[in-house]
């Protein structure tokens, strides 16, 4: 399988760079969002050859062509072998069975109990032996709809070369995830409660990287899934999962709750690497312009509504930029005007070539939040499962997509992480795991924060002495 030698932006103004520079950057400086000059493809027989493997060994071969000259083979396999080590499951990813051709994949057995730890903690140990390797310094800020802030958090704190700095919307993520984020004691970790939604979080983020000044002068990097490692460590899982229920042999569907778009845009490279996926379902809350953009070819804000599934109450999908790149002929300065209507009018209509593209590969269901309460209802009384809110509205989706394919649906998160819904829908308290009992009596350390880009980078500034 031939290697990825350079990764360019979508928005098609911005130098290619190699993956540990895209890494490192995050953001392109012409505000787009990095990916594979091309995708490499996997042969059938390697992809069969993933059967039976470890899942440290498949990441491996998974991703080595993709992370080129920046890290060495054996440098590469002991980074994988960190960052998974702490998960609480041996096959790391497990799948369970919960109806004919039907399977849940358990994503939540990382150290904060969400998806996220598979590629959070990966990025963590890249970053550590890059930055060990330059001896640069670097401020990490991220926003976060609840789980990618603990998972950062998690990934990074007590590093001597990296300051975090997690925004978070204030009082719309749980306390679950609130507390994973305020609780640890490390000096390197901030956790800043913005006034204001996730997409606010986001748009002051990318605000950040766009004040070169500011970037430049803390060394700014992301690890939102506007981070392109972030994406190629949740390809693999993709493989993982199918590979056991039977691919390349025969296809695999999979669904997926999703609100940035990241977490479905891996399984988009999966497909795009030869994983013979058959259906590629979305499945957004009641807050579904991924839905609506689908159904009707306008992408359209409407402002978002506070859901039971927190981490996808999101109007604006920072990774839908990259299958647009795509779905618009790789067209750089197309998707930059599609990028500048977005902030200044709102929304846009994607063309008709480019939505038929989109409908080809992608499918797409909404879920309310009665039907939400109503499967991990079901779910629970018929299977035993207890899921997560943002779990079962992937399985509510996924219910008018089954066939004779396998379906997999992701399970995004442990449901001790959102407590209240699920008790409402079963009548029971999930509790966390052992490991995570006390959670409730640490004592939390947060700053509450303005919806201000210049008050935010005066904080920044102070507190690294940068």
């Amino acid at each position: 399988m031939r290697h990825v030698s350079r990764y360019v932006s979508t928005r098609g103004d911005a130098p290619a760079l190699s993956f540990e520079q895209a890494m490192l950057t995050g953001l392109a400086r012409d505000g787009g969002l990095y990916v594979p000059e091309s995708v490499p493809v996997m042969p059938h027989e390697q992809i069969a050859a993933l059967a039976g493997l470890s899942y440290e060994e498949a990441a491996y071969r998974i991703m080595r062509p993709f992370v080129g000259d920046s890290f060495g083979d054996d440098e590469f396999r002991a980074i994988i072998d960190r960052a998974y080590a702490g998960f609480g499951h041996s096959a790391r990813a497990p799948l369970t069975q919960i109806g004919p051709n039907h399977f849940l994949l358990e994503l939540f057995h990382g150290p904060t109990l969400a998806f996220k730890d598979f590629a959070m903690q990966l990025i963590g140990q890249l970053f550590q032996v890059a930055l060990e390797r330059s001896g640069q310094r670097v401020t990490i800020v991220g926003a976060t709809s609840g789980d990618t802030g603990s998972a950062a958090i998690e990934a990074f704190r007590g590093l001597s070369n990296v300051d975090v700095f997690i925004l978070f919307p204030r009082g719309r993520v749980s306390e679950v995830q609130r507390r994973q984020m305020t609780t640890p004691v490390e000096s390197n970790v901030h956790a800043l409660a913005l006034e204001g939604d996730f997409d606010d979080c986001q748009a002051r983020l990318k605000d950040m990287f766009n004040d070169f000044e500011f970037r430049d002068a803390v060394g700014l990097a992301g690890v939102n899934s506007i981070n392109w490692a972030r994406v190629l460590a949740q390809v693999v899982y993709y493989f993982t999962s199918a590979v056991s229920l039977g691919a390349p042999h025969r296809p695999v569907s999979f669904t997926v709750p999703t609100g940035n778009f990241g977490d479905i845009f891996a399984g988009y490279i999966a497909r795009a690497m030869g994983l013979p996926i058959e259906k590629l379902v979305i499945a957004t809350n009641q807050n579904d312009i991924l839905h609506r953009a689908l159904s009707t070819g306008a992408y359209t804000t409407t402002g978002v509504a506070p859901s039971i599934s927190p981490s996808m109450d999101i109007q604006v999908s920072s990774n839908f930029e990259r299958v647009l790149f795509d779905a618009y002929g790789r067209d750089g300065r197309a998707v930059a005007q599609l990028m500048d209507e977005l902030k200044t009018e709102g929304g846009f209509t994607i063309s008709q070539g480019a939505l038929e593209t989109l409908r080809a590969t992608f499918e797409s269901g909404r879920c309310s939040e009665d039907e939400t309460y109503a499967t991990i209802r079901t779910e629970h009384d018929r299977n035993g499962e207890t899921i997560c809110p943002h779990t079962a509205v992937g399985v509510n989706v996924a219910g008018g997509f089954l066939s004779e394919v396998p379906m997999v649906t992701l399970s995004t998160a442990h449901p001790a992480k959102f407590p209240d819904a699920v008790e409402k829908a079963t009548g029971q308290r999930p509790p966390l795991p052992d490991r995570m009992a006390d959670l409730f009596d640490r004592p939390e350390r947060m700053t509450e924060v303005p919806n201000d880009l210049a008050a935010l980078e005066a904080l920044i500034r102070e507190r690294t002495g940068r």
